[in-house]
């Protein structure tokens, strides 16, 4: 869910106010679509974003530091190079379509001021960030060749055009009488909402709705079914509409379901839409980063990839399980078969030679005289090696129970690795948190290790905070940083929490020898339950002692831990409760 162009020109507009004159400090491309431009100010820096990403293209202000890779990308390389040093001259957007111009003056190599420009196309799948000069393209972050586009390339060297569809009507400027015209000359089968998008540029499904909705029309209404009072309602709606936004301030406005997920974003409240679901923010920025953290689009690199992995890793282990419990189940039966072999041993004589089959007197029964077994036999067997085999069967049998015993151990064993592994994976909000677990994966062995030197990227770092009294505590966000929290930074006598069979991060309560209180401990349990597979369960069990109990066996997997002495809690997680937590510092 992203913004129509109506709503968009009112983020242009708090750019403008906001941003002109300010000095481009530092540019970041955080991931593949995204740029982070630092820009000095007199009294702030502030950060702006864009985003070319193809589910939610956005140009905001952030109030968050995002994660930068090691090695900048290529075009960060050359914004760098054009653009750090220079002063944002301009910001407008392209009529009201989903086009924004951001102009930075800056000293080429002689020393002369040019001026060039970042183009920020935030059209679904076809965005693009895109620098020119003088209307010629430099590089964009995204280039277009023949072979995607005969219409339209975006390469460099090329000169810069618009994308098609820009001869629409500009719904501020255009006269209320004219705009109506066009609209009845749509074909009358046409829904309404359709009509609108359809020849006003700017307006979105949203706008649409919220237009058809204020003119009390259902949202399935054709233009047929309009009659004359109905177009003078509707020219009444839209004059209104137009002369509250050219005239008023906007009011950002986001609504969402009862999923948690974003169902309209607009610069005005949605009157279509549910009033108890719909939030407002005091700028357009602020709604749009809700936007962003609601629908979860921030696209980590690799994350989905190792999610598959560690799936299927986990499907072959449960489907191993299986397997290995039919046999372990038949093995347990080992008993059966030597009973039938010192059976037939006993009453050799009694057997007849080529037979199928032998009813004889149960010599481990409560009752050997009256309690009969019948015992299959091999006719073209001698009754000696129908026992022989029989004893034969038993003794594979025996010697597959213990290692059946111990494959079921280590399958169980390789099951809760995988799924610590799967949960902290799901969690995963950084490139450096997925590049730890892949490392994490790569030693285990279930990524073959590639003959290509990585650069050794820093190892990411657990989570830290302090509970309302200002206990400082610690959460390992993957296995290899539970064994550092707990083994590297606890002090014997911290608190150790975790999740009670269940799998999740190690939280250290660091205490030292004093006793926490019971308040200190709930919350350092609820982060507990919070960082782990019950994350939106109730009533989670958390154990906790202390440090000096928790034990690592050796040659366990990473993460893996025993521990006694402990004390169980049960707490149910709240998220606002643990992001109040996390930014105590």
């Amino acid at each position: 869910m992203s913004l129509d162009g109506l709503s968009l020109s009112f983020v242009v507009q708090e750019l403008h106010n906001r941003l002109i004159g300010g000095r481009i400090d530092k540019i970041f491309q955080p991931q593949k679509t995204t740029l982070l431009l630092t820009i000095r100010l007199a009294n702030e820096t502030v950060r702006l974003l864009l985003s070319a990403s193809p589910d939610h293209p956005r140009l905001q202000i952030t109030e968050k530091a995002l994660e930068n890779p090691e090695m900048p990308p290529a075009f960060c390389m050359l914004l760098r190079k054009h653009l750090e040093g220079g002063r944002i001259s301009g910001l407008e957007q392209e009529s009201l379509d989903r086009i924004v111009r951001l102009y930075i003056d800056h000293r080429d190599e002689h020393g002369e001021i040019v001026t060039k420009c970042i183009i920020a196309e935030l059209m679904g799948k076809h965005s693009n960030l895109i620098l020119t000069k003088n209307g010629i393209i430099i590089d964009a972050i995204k280039r277009v060749g023949l072979g995607i586009s005969r219409q339209r390339q975006v390469l460099p060297g090329l000169a810069y055009s618009l994308p098609p569809g820009q001869f629409r009507l500009n719904l501020l400027e255009t006269g209320t009488e004219i705009f109506i015209k066009t609209l009845l000359d749509v074909p009358p089968t046409s829904l309404l909402t359709k009509a609108l998008i359809a020849i006003a540029i700017g307006v979105g499904p949203v706008t649409a709705r919220e237009i058809v909705y204020r003119s009390g029309f259902p949202s399935n209404i054709t233009l047929a079914e309009l009659d004359d009072s109905d177009i003078l309602e509707l020219r009444t709606v839209i004059q209104h509409f137009v002369t509250t936004l050219k005239n008023g301030q906007p009011i950002p406005t986001v609504a969402v379901d009862g999923n948690n997920r974003v169902t309209g974003i607009a610069a005005f409240p949605l009157d279509h839409l549910p009033v108890e679901s719909q939030h407002h923010f005091p700028t357009m920025s602020q709604a749009v980063e809700y936007v962003e953290t609601r629908t979860g689009h921030r696209h980590v690199p690799e994350k989905d990839l190792l999610l598959k992995l560690v799936s299927g890793e986990l499907t072959r282990v449960e489907r191993k399980f299986t397997i290995l419990t039919t046999e372990f189940s038949i093995a347990q039966n080992a008993d059966e078969l030597r009973k039938c072999a010192d059976t037939i041993m006993t009453y050799l004589t009694a057997i007849q030679p080529h037979s199928d089959k032998i009813i004889l007197p149960d010599l481990y029964g409560a009752n050997p005289e009256q309690d009969q077994i019948t015992i299959p036999l091999d006719p073209l067997l001698t009754p000696i090696e129908n026992a022989q085999h029989y004893y034969n069967r038993y003794n594979k049998q025996k010697r597959a129970q213990d290692l059946l015993a111990d494959q079921l151990e280590q399958c169980n064993k390789e099951k809760a690795y995988l799924e610590t592994v799967f949960v902290a994976l799901e969690q995963t909000v950084t490139g450096i948190d997925v590049e730890d677990i892949r490392l994490e994966l790569t030693q285990a062995g279930y990524i073959r290790a590639t003959g290509k030197r990585r650069s050794s990227a820093p190892l990411s770092q657990p989570l830290s905070g302090k509970t309302t009294d200002g206990t400082p505590f610690l959460i390992g966000k993957n296995n290899r940083q539970n064994d550092l929290v707990t083994f590297k930074h606890a002090h014997a006598d911290d608190i150790w929490l975790h999740t009670k069979n269940i799998p999740g991060s190690h939280v250290i309560l660091q205490t030292g020898s004093r006793v926490p209180s019971p308040e200190t401990l709930t919350e350092a349990a609820q982060l507990a339950a919070f960082f782990s597979k019950s994350r939106t369960s109730s009533n989670v069990p958390v154990d906790y002692t202390r440090r000096r109990y928790v034990k690592k066996p050796s040659g366990a997997k990473p993460g893996f831990v025993i521990y006694d002495h402990q004390t169980t809690l049960f707490v149910t997680p709240d998220e606002t409760t643990v992001q109040a937590l996390l930014k105590k510092k």
